[in-house]
């Protein structure tokens, strides 16, 4: 029997969904496979609805209502949720975009589990966008769109029916100034996916490089743009900003829990834990009111507190678990191992530099 739809936040059912989730992660780490159950149950549930428009099959959430559902996704299975917002950052583009025809055939399958779709647009946020040769470029002839290069890091594109790509227009091999975005089918000639590295954590989210060899696409496929700085335009404007905060908090509250447990029974964990929460609940008011439109603080802030808070409750969970929680397979040390990738993952430089400050314990 499908489960019933999760429509809000609160529902009992997202709680037995992330029950199902935790049950699945410590497996998933361990293999690096690809979370393919996990993704059903997520579906089924209604996850992938969640913010879409009713006319495409969606529940038309607000920002608050999505990011409590992944704060409690994200404490269950960081991994599994970790894909979800790629997937979701390709629908929010294709949501978005101006050609009304590329949604009507995509976004209705995405909202029912049929199709994954996923982002290949890292490049155009990171340091590979000042390259003199952009790693991923568009050419327009003969009434198509030519993409050749590669994205680096893509999440989930070998398991994906749809790449939303992004890549920088040429003009006699100079750059133009201008992107765009292409939802490209990845079972067309040229796109192929190297085997993904190996991470510290998260390896099963089959994070890696996309390849495109003289790929041709015609507008039909034209998410948007072309357009300067296309990440910018829409407002699908994700990358980097509280969606990520979100996971982070999401793991951080995985580890406060289980230091609440610990500490109904050991009166030496009632300080820190008390201290960690009153910290996660501030952080979360200023995520909330982010989404509210009300901020209380930055996004770049809201991130290195985030950070900071993900990598301390989890360190904190491992030693309270003490060598038990140092074998593999135990939570806290995965919760570890997947707090160190908030360091790596769309971290501004801003934010990387307050955390090394932090770290090397330099007052800013």
């Amino acid at each position: 029997m499908k489960p019933p739809t999760i429509t809000i936040p609160e529902a009992p059912e997202l709680a037995t969904l992330c029950g199902q989730l935790t049950e699945r992660a410590d497996a998933i780490d361990a293999a690096g496979e690809w979370p393919a159950e996990s993704l059903r149950l997520c579906g089924e549930a209604g996850v992938f609805r969640w913010f879409l428009d009713p006319s495409f099959g969606g529940l038309d959430w607000n920002s608050e209502q999505v990011v409590r559902g992944y704060l409690s996704l994200a404490a269950a299975c960081l991994t599994t949720t970790f894909i979800i917002t790629q997937r979701t950052g390709a629908c929010r583009r294709i949501a978005d975009s101006a050609n009304d025809d590329l949604k009507a055939k995509l976004l209705p399958p995405l909202a029912a589990g049929e199709l994954h779709a996923t982002v290949a647009v890292s490049h155009l946020t990171t340091s590979g966008r000042h390259l003199k040769r952009p790693v991923l470029r568009a050419t327009r002839g003969d009434g198509v769109w030519r993409l050749d290069g590669f994205s680096p890091w893509s999440t989930g594109a070998d398991h994906s029916d749809v790449v939303v790509a992004g890549a920088t227009v040429m003009r006699d091999v100079e750059p133009t100034g201008e992107q765009i975005l292409l939802a490209v089918p990845t079972d067309i000639a040229g796109v192929s996916t190297p085997p993904t590295p190996q991470f510290v954590g998260l390896s099963a989210s089959h994070t890696g490089r996309v390849e495109f060899d003289s790929v041709e696409l015609g507008d039909e496929f034209l998410v948007q743009g072309p357009t300067e700085n296309v990440m910018s335009a829409g407002r699908s404007t994700m990358t980097g900003g509280h969606e990520t905060s979100t996971l982070a908090m999401g793991l951080a509250q995985a580890a406060i829990n289980f230091l609440r447990d610990e500490s109904d029974v050991r009166d030496d964990l009632v300080a820190a834990r008390k201290a960690l929460e009153a910290e996660h609940a501030e952080l979360l008011e200023n995520l909330i009111a982010l989404t509210r439109g009300e901020p209380a603080c930055s996004t770049q802030t809201l991130r290195q507190r985030a950070n900071s808070l993900v990598l301390r409750a989890t360190q904190a969970a491992l030693a309270a678990a003490k060598g038990t929680g140092y074998v593999a397979g135990h939570p806290t040390g995965r919760w570890c191992r997947e707090a160190l990738f908030f360091l790596v993952w769309s971290c501004p430089q801003p934010v990387m530099n307050a955390n090394l400050c932090e770290l090397a314990g330099i007052a800013e």
